[in-house]
């Protein structure tokens, strides 16, 4: 047993061992792995460890549960190279954003369209009974908050409820520090506006979320992209020359799951970047919206656990795990709690006491943790079913991303396909992507196109795969005989 497998967790230790025999082809695709009766025998364990390290290879992708029958290794889609790593430009750019993102949310919820556009999870990945019944139990309740104006920082009771969620990020809130907010998003502009002023510089992934860049545009704030890999995240090399060389403000990041690429980065990536906010007296606006989504328990670990000085703002919401149609959001600010505070007081003031007071109901319910693994089951399958996909029916030289969870791939097309051209030709018919120059200040990635498979999903959705594909392979090869002549 190598030193790495003595450390950690017990059920941590076994699940490593039998994931790098997985990987190493040792065991099989499809062999059956021993029970949780003759793992806990063989390894000198509990039920309970061999069960843990066995959940643990199944939100890891490595094995599935089949009913009656036990473990298996899992069969594992076509392995696909992953995109490149980004490389933009050293200097920030003033953000000037056309219509097309905006352009892509209204068409993904037309009614008709088979929609890979948006980033959100269909209402059938929820418990809607839970939810209404939530709801309707406030109302009950507290029936007089329907005719009460709702001031403050939000439900006492929801703030406490955030503190204690947080926990499971590694992260010790105080409820009168935690603020609730309308979304994250609005949660991500209140720490823009308390720590940065019109013309100020501000740090994020490349690509990146188009959200953060219309917030950016609309504050008046440049953009700094930072070179991003697709699986491990932003890069803190070029992040630490950026904080030596130029005026940073801020630092916006998103460490688990980015929007669009869905990397991840380590946990000692982690505690660095903690520590490099602090040397260099820079806010670091962390949005933890996907933690909760990641396969694997240490990446869902906030960088905010590391932060002893109160230099990291965390922000939040779970219109992406637990009910998006209450479409609340939450920040602790950090050393600028207090502004952040006073900011959102004179900018939108309270929220809907009601669906504060469900969502604290949800939030303090048992069942939680039952619920996020069957998200997190139900979602990897989508993702492995639109990579294989995209494996048999995109263009010779297509690179797809292989995220640690969510429900986003970040499809890089060959030959410098322009997937404008694209978009138009899917919405031809009645299929929405998002091309990949959403993503940036620049005019960079504009060969790439992000897909969302978290929505509704039928038969007509692998169809409509296999026919981006061909549409792609069509524009490619108009391209190449545009070229020759």
């Amino acid at each position: 047993m190598d030193e790495a497998s003595n450390s950690g967790p017990l059920y941590l230790q076994i699940a490593e061992r039998l994931a790098r025999a997985i990987r190493a082809g040792t065991l099989k695709r499809g062999e059956r792995l021993p029970s949780v009766r003759e793992l806990a025998s063989q390894q000198s364990v509990s039920a309970s460890t061999a069960v843990q390290a066995l959940r643990w290879l199944e939100d890891a992708r490595l094995i599935e549960a089949r009913p009656r029958s036990g473990y298996f290794v899992a069969a594992r889609p076509a392995l696909l190279p992953e995109p490149q790593s980004s490389r933009p430009g050293a200097r920030s750019r003033v953000v000037q954003l056309d219509e097309l993102g905006q352009e892509v949310l209204r068409q993904s919820v037309e009614p008709g369209l088979i929609s890979f556009g948006a980033a959100c999870p269909e209402p059938d990945l929820f418990d809607q009974d839970r939810v209404r019944r939530a709801l309707t139990r406030v109302v009950q309740r507290h029936r007089d908050l329907l005719c009460t104006y709702p001031l403050g920082p939000g439900r006492e009771e929801l703030r406490r409820a955030v503190a204690r969620y947080a926990l499971g990020l590694g992260c010790e809130l105080q409820p009168d520090d935690v603020l609730i907010t309308s979304s994250c998003m609005e949660a991500i502009t209140l720490c823009l506006k308390a720590v940065t002023k019109p013309g100020d510089v501000v740090a994020l992934e490349s690509p990146t979320y188009f959200g953060f860049l219309e917030i950016l545009q609309s504050l008046h704030l440049r953009a700094l992209e930072i070179p991003t890999h697709p699986r491990h995240g932003m890069s803190l090399d070029a992040l630490q020359l950026a904080l030596e060389t130029q005026p940073v403000k801020a630092v916006l990041v998103v460490p688990t799951l980015s929007n669009p690429m869905g990397s991840c980065m380590a946990v000692a990536e982690r505690k660095r970047l903690a520590q490099m906010v602090l040397r260099h007296d820079v806010a670091l606006i962390e949005d933890v919206i996907y933690n909760d989504l990641a396969e694997q328990e240490d990446k869902r670990r906030a960088v905010r656990s590391f932060d002893s000085s109160g230099h990291v703002m965390i922000c939040g919401s779970f219109s992406k795990t637990m009910a998006p149609g209450l479409r609340l959001g939450w920040v602790d600010g950090g050393r600028w709690a207090q502004a952040l505070h006073k900011i959102q007081s004179v900018q939108s003031g309270a929220q809907t006491a009601v669906v504060e007071l469900a969502l604290a109901d949800l939030l303090n319910q048992a069942g939680a943790a039952a619920a996020l693994r069957q998200l997190r089951a139900t979602l990897a399958r989508r993702v492995d079913e639109a990579r294989s996909l995209i494996a048999d029916s995109f263009p010779k030289g297509t690179r797809v991303s292989d995220p640690g969870g969510g429900f986003i791939l970040w499809v890089e097309l060959p030959g410098g396909l322009d997937a404008v051209a694209l978009y138009e030709a899917c919405l031809a018919e009645n299929i929405c992507v998002a091309p990949g120059s959403m993503f940036s200040a620049s005019p960079r990635f504009r060969h790439c196109i992000r897909l969302g498979v978290g929505g509704r999903w039928g038969p007509e959705h692998p169809q409509a795969l296999r026919r981006i594909g061909a549409l792609a392979a069509q524009l490619l090869d108009a391209a190449l005989i545009k070229r020759a002549a």
